[in-house]
């Protein structure tokens, strides 16, 4: 009986430490993917962190632009891609200042228009279906939120896509 016992708790140990082995081996590429991608992204800020500091204000600025270009249905059709890659950046922003017709790029509009743009950069792998549904979302949510908030979220995209112009 005793024989049979430890056997059976040795068995049982040894399918338990197989089982942990297993799901720790199942678990070390999802968490050495997102460390290796931290990784990527805190070096190109490293390294490229001038390149970065100064594509920030044309991300910025593009996005703006570009949804005001929507919003007034402009024939100017340039993606925001184009509109960072492409366009001088001093264009660009007396593009931007035309095109917010007297408001000023600081304003709640020319806020509103950076946040659209930025998000709709976000989704463009989207079908347009899909895209049409989030920026619906999108819209729905920069109404809700206080200047603070949309701010802050306008910051945030914007250095995102500032990295990825960088990668």
């Amino acid at each position: 009986m005793k024989i049979s016992a430890l056997l059976t708790k040795n068995i049982s140990a040894s399918v338990m430490l197989i089982c942990v082995c297993l799901a720790f081996n199942i678990s070390v590429p999802a968490n050495a993917e997102e460390s290796q991608e931290l990784n990527m992204d805190q070096w190109l800020k490293d390294r490229f962190a001038a390149q970065h500091e100064k594509l920030i204000p044309i991300v910025a600025v593009a996005d703006m632009y570009f949804s005001c270009q929507q919003q007034k249905q402009a024939d100017n059709n340039l993606t925001i891609k184009a509109l960072i890659t492409k366009v001088d950046r001093n264009v660009l922003a007396e593009n931007l200042i035309e095109c917010l017709a007297g408001a000023s790029p600081k304003s709640d509009v020319a806020l509103n228009y950076g946040l659209t743009g930025c998000f709709h950069e976000q989704l463009s792998n989207l079908s347009a279906e899909e895209k049409q549904q989030k920026m619906a979302l999108v819209t729905k949510a920069i109404a809700s939120l206080s200047r603070t908030e949309r701010q802050k979220s306008f910051t945030q995209c914007v250095n995102e896509q500032s990295i990825s112009y960088l990668k």
